[in-house]
C-alpha cells in the first residue's frame, strides 16, 4: 500500500520540516490559472500554488472533472454523491492554498478523450470552456504532455490547454508551464517508480516556497479524504519536498525560443 511506502520512505530520509528558505519580494502582480484534471491534482505543485498567493497573484484553480469516477480510498460507489464530495475536498484544498477562484467545467472523469473526439459541437463546447479559462491569465500552469504517470485525463488537459494557448496571439498568450519531476528525484515510494520525469536542463522555471507555503499544501492535502488514507495525507507533502521539490516546484515552458530553420552554415 502506498500509506506504509511513504511512510517508510519519511523514516529512511529523516525528513525534517523545510526551514530558513527565502522568498523574494514581488512586485508585480499576475493573473495565473492552474488548468487540471481532476480533484487533488493541485498537490503536485500545491507549494507553489500557495507561494504564489501569497505574493498577492490572482490564482485560479480548474478541475475538467469532478472525479466522479474516483472513489479513491473512499467506499463510495462512482458517480454524483461522490463528485459532491470530491467538489467539497476541492473547495477546501483551494481555501487551504489561499487561491482567489475556484470551478470545475463537469466533463465526464475518465472519459475526457472521448469527448474532446466526440460530436464536433461537444468537441468544441470542452475547448471552448478551457479557452474561457486561460483568456485573461498571464501564466497558465498544467500537467506536461506525460500526464504524471500517463494518466489519459491529466495527458487531455494537458494537450487541450496548449492547443488553447497556441492559438492565441503573442500579445495575449500566457507563459504556458508543464509541471515536472526532475530526473532522478522520485520518491522511494514504488508506487510512484512509474512517474515520468524531465530532464532538468528543460525544468526552466521554478516557483520557491516557504515553510509557511509547504504548511499550506500539507493542510490542502489533508482535504483530500475520499483519494488517501490518513498517513498518506499527513506524509504526502513532507516527501515530495524531501524529493522531488527541495524548496522549489518545477516546471518546464511549453514553447521555448523561437529559432531559425535550417540553421546558418558555420564560417569557413
Amino acid at each position: 500500500m502506498i500509506r506504509q511506502a511513504i511512510v517508510a520512505a519519511l523514516a529512511a530520509l529523516a525528513i525534517t520540516p523545510a526551514a530558513g528558505r527565502g522568498q523574494e519580494q514581488v512586485a508585480e502582480h499576475f493573473r495565473v490559472t492552474a488548468v487540471l484534471a481532476h480533484p487533488d491534482d493541485e498537490l503536485p505543485m500545491a507549494p507553489a500554488l500557495a507561494a504564489l498567493s501569497r505574493q498577492g497573484h490572482f490564482v485560479t484553480i480548474i478541475h475538467a472533472t469532478a472525479g466522479d469516477a474516483g472513489p479513491g480510498v473512499s467506499d463510495l460507489a462512482p458517480g454524483e454523491q461522490l463528485a459532491k464530495i470530491r467538489r467539497q475536498e476541492a473547495q477546501c484544498a483551494a481555501t487551504a492554498l489561499g487561491v482567489s477562484f475556484l470551478d470545475n467545467l463537469g466533463w465526464g472523469d475518465g472519459r475526457l478523450w472521448q469527448e474532446a473526439r466526440g460530436k464536433a459541437a461537444q468537441a468544441d463546447t470542452l475547448i471552448a470552456s478551457i479557452s474561457a479559462q486561460i483568456a485573461d491569465a498571464d501564466i497558465a500552469l498544467t500537467w506536461g504532455p506525460d500526464g504524471g504517470y500517463g494518466h489519459a485525463d491529466h495527458r487531455m488537459v494537458s494537450a487541450l490547454a496548449t492547443q488553447v494557448v497556441q492559438a492565441m496571439p503573442a500579445a495575449t498568450r500566457p507563459k504556458l508551464l508543464y509541471v515536472g519531476i526532475p530526473a532522478g528525484r522520485l520518491p522511494p515510494v514504488p508506487e510512484m517508480a512509474q512517474w515520468a520525469t524531465t530532464d532538468p536542463a528543460l525544468l526552466t522555471e521554478s516557483i520557491a516556497y516557504t515553510p509557511a507555503d509547504l504548511a499550506a499544501a500539507s493542510a490542502a492535502a489533508q482535504c483530500h479524504e475520499t483519494q488517501f488514507d490518513a498517513a498518506t495525507r499527513a506524509g504526502m507533502m513532507p516527501l515530495f519536498d524531501a524529493t522531488i521539490w527541495q524548496g522549489a516546484v518545477h516546471f518546464r515552458e511549453a514553447f521555448g525560443r523561437p529559432f531559425n530553420w535550417p540553421p546558418a552554415k558555420p564560417a569557413e
